[in-house]
């Protein structure tokens, strides 16, 4: 199920329920902890091509905006 911008959605059997990317496996909190290791957009991007920069900024919107 979306739950934000049709980006992050909420499947209670994936990564324990925690917000994900699109479907994918790759959680808003795995986005989070790969920029605060010092990760650019670009090296997540390098690294996992099946996200896009709009993908990552809105998981940072929607951190930002759980707090």
């Amino acid at each position: 199920m979306y739950i934000y911008k049709n980006i992050i959605t909420l499947e209670p059997g994936k990564r324990s329920g925690k917000p994900c990317i699109r479907g994918l496996r790759i959680a808003v909190e795995d986005i989070l902890l790969w920029m605060a290791s010092g990760m650019t957009v670009e090296d997540i991007i390098t690294d996992f091509p099946e996200l896009t920069r709009e993908d990552i900024l809105t998981a940072l919107e929607f951190a930002a905006r759980r707090q």
